[in-house]
Order: structure tokens, then C-alpha cells, then sequence
């Protein structure tokens, strides 16, 4: 199967603002987008994304997944990085447009319709440095995928790193591919050097988030994941397992926890760990790399919790189970 991502429809909806309004939305081809060389996007990173999916169901009907919150973050993106604002229910209908032009496209369960909104400054004023752009672009790709990791269902190694940072602190809850682009060294680096899936960034041994997902460590009836604030991506597909776990009964601490309590609980038999995120849905972590050493999480296998809390958001996603949190939008 292709590389997650890398088949994009060859059409996209887009707008444009010229900085006083936005234009109505087109369907145009997407493989070309023209933007002047000095846009500020170009220069000074003014870019933010999301990344949502649409599933099939077995009546044949289309379902998206949580668009309205990934349309907040998006709005939240584009505020911190002054960026003009645009209107929720355009963008929404943007998603839904794109989608149904390609609904026969999308797999049956498990894969899905990758979604991808994004929003960048386009005015060509290469003197901007401290600036925003006036003007803007909104478009909306939409890719076929299967597993994000190519491995398909197994458990995950993560390099420990309590020294780099994914990004500066106060950017982490902005989806932004700066945020994205100051992870690849490190990530790059940790797999020649020690052969892992990700790195796992503690920075001052505080456990935040790897380049691509957040985290969450499960330990027996209660997960444990740090607390939202600004230093890393507030993730959705974090926050409905969160809900669903609580949902269960399961106990959900949302704190600090640093390297020598996660190093102290993945000793423990039946812990466990996975990172969650649109692409990464639920996927299990069995080996952490700390300091040159190599730590089971468990037993090294894939969680029973894990596999459970995967499959109960899938269900609800690909329509098997009720959707009581109302989490499903149709087109």
C-alpha cells in the first residue's frame, strides 16, 4: 500500500483573502497552487493545519470525525500565529464539499479519508519578519489511507530524549509545520542511531509529546498523561480516548509525570504505553531507549487497555457502536 498521506485527490476546495474578505470557495486541481516567492509563508512560517478523516460505514453513508473541534484548533492555530480570521461553518462546508466530491474514494474500514485544512499567509512582502500577513489561504486536501505506521499493528520503540525539545514551548499548542519541522534531526538521528519508531521529548525530564502524537501511559485501571497547557499539541483523538476511557470507569490523570516515574511504572507487569493522534489513532509502545539502555514497557507486547480503547474509538468512528458523544458529522 502506499505511504500514508502520499496519494492526494486531484482536486481541493480553496479561498482566498485579499485582506478584507474571503472569496467564495472553489473546487480546483491540486497539484498547483501559485503563490508569489516573497508570500510570507515562505519566509516567516505562517502556516497551520489540521488533520481529520472521514469513514465509511456499512449502510454506505460518509461520517467525519470531530470536524467541528478540529475546525476550534484550527481557528486557535491561526489566531496565535496572527493570521486573518476566517468563518467556522465556510470551512466546514469546505470539508464537506471536497469529501462528497470524492466520497467513492473512501476505504472501507479500517482506512479512511485523510482530511487536511490549511491555512498560510500569502502576502509578498519579504520585509515582514515581524509582521503578519494581511492575506491568506485556505484549502482543503483530502487523501485515501490506510495505517500511519507502515508496520501496521506493532508495538512502537521510543528514544527517551530529557535534553532537545520538540519546539519552543509557548508553540506547542499551535499545529504548525515549524513545530513539525524542528522535530526531523532528532527523530532522523535517534533512528540510525538506536533503530526507533519516534522519539519521546522530556524536556528537563518533563514527558510531553513524540514529533507526531501524544502520549499516554496506562497503568493498569488509570491512564496517566500530562495536563494541557501551551507546550504541546492538545490533541482530539487524545481527548475522545480520554473520554472513552472515563467512560469505562477508568481512572484518567491528567499531570506531570516525569522520565524517572515513567522509567519506574513501565518495570511494573501489564503497563503500558501508546501515543494517539489522527494518523497514529491508538498505537502501542513495548521498548523505551534512555540514556543508551533499553527498557520493556510490560511485557514488550501490545496492551490489552490499548487494543480496547483502539478498537472502542473505531467503532464509533466506522459506525459499529453508538455515537453517544456526538462526535459524527454526516455530509
Amino acid at each position: 500500500m502506499a505511504a500514508f498521506g502520499s496519494v492526494i485527490m486531484p482536486e481541493m476546495a480553496i479561498s482566498w483573502f485579499d485582506g478584507s474578505k474571503w472569496s467564495e470557495t472553489e473546487i480546483v486541481p491540486s497539484d498547483n497552487l501559485k503563490l508569489h516567492p516573497g508570500a510570507h509563508v515562505l519566509h516567516y512560517s505562517s502556516t497551520c493545519f489540521e488533520g481529520l478523516k472521514a469513514f465509511r460505514h456499512d449502510d454506505g453513508s460518509i461520517k467525519i470525525f470531530r470536524m467541528d473541534r478540529n475546525i476550534e484548533r484550527l481557528a486557535q492555530s491561526t489566531h496565535l500565529l496572527a493570521l486573518p480570521e476566517f468563518d467556522h461553518e465556510s470551512l466546514a462546508r469546505m470539508i464537506r464539499d471536497i469529501v462528497a466530491r470524492f466520497a467513492d474514494d473512501v476505504p472501507a474500514p479500517p482506512g479512511s479519508l485523510y482530511i487536511r485544512p490549511t491555512h498560510i499567509g500569502t502576502e509578498p512582502v519579504i520585509g515582514k519578519a515581524a509582521v503578519p500577513s494581511l492575506t491568506s489561504c485556505l484549502y482543503v486536501l483530502v487523501s485515501p489511507v490506510g495505517d500511519y505506521f507502515a508496520g501496521g499493528d506493532k508495538a512502537l520503540r521510543l528514544l527517551i530524549d530529557d535534553e532537545g525539545m520538540r519546539c519552543p514551548p509557548h508553540m506547542g499548542m499551535v499545529k504548525s509545520g515549524g513545530n513539525y519541522a524542528s522535530a526531523l534531526r532528532p527523530i532522523m538521528k535517534a533512528r540510525a542511531e538506536y533503530q526507533v519508531d519516534q522519539v519521546l521529548f522530556c524536556p528537563g525530564g518533563d514527558v510531553q509529546e513524540t514529533g507526531a502524537a501524544n502520549f499516554l501511559l496506562i497503568d493498569g485501571n488509570e491512564i496517566i498523561t500530562k495536563a494541557l497547557d501551551e507546550s504541546f499539541l492538545h490533541g482530539i483523538t487524545r481527548d475522545s480516548l480520554l473520554t472513552l476511557a472515563r467512560d469505562r470507569g477508568m481512572k484518567v490523570s491528567e499531570r506531570n509525570i516525569s522520565v524517572d516515574e515513567l522509567l519506574e511504572r513501565i518495570a511494573k507487569p501489564g503497563c503500558e504505553a501508546a501515543l494517539s493522534g489522527t494518523a497514529a489513532v491508538l498505537t502501542p509502545v513495548g521498548t523505551m531507549i534512555y540514556k543508551g539502555q533499553e527498557y520493556s514497557v510490560g511485557d514488550g507486547t501490545i496492551g490489552e487497555t490499548t487494543v480496547k480503547l483502539r478498537q472502542a474509538l473505531n467503532d464509533i468512528q466506522w459506525g459499529r457502536s453508538e455515537d453517544t458523544h456526538g462526535w459524527l458529522t454526516g455530509l
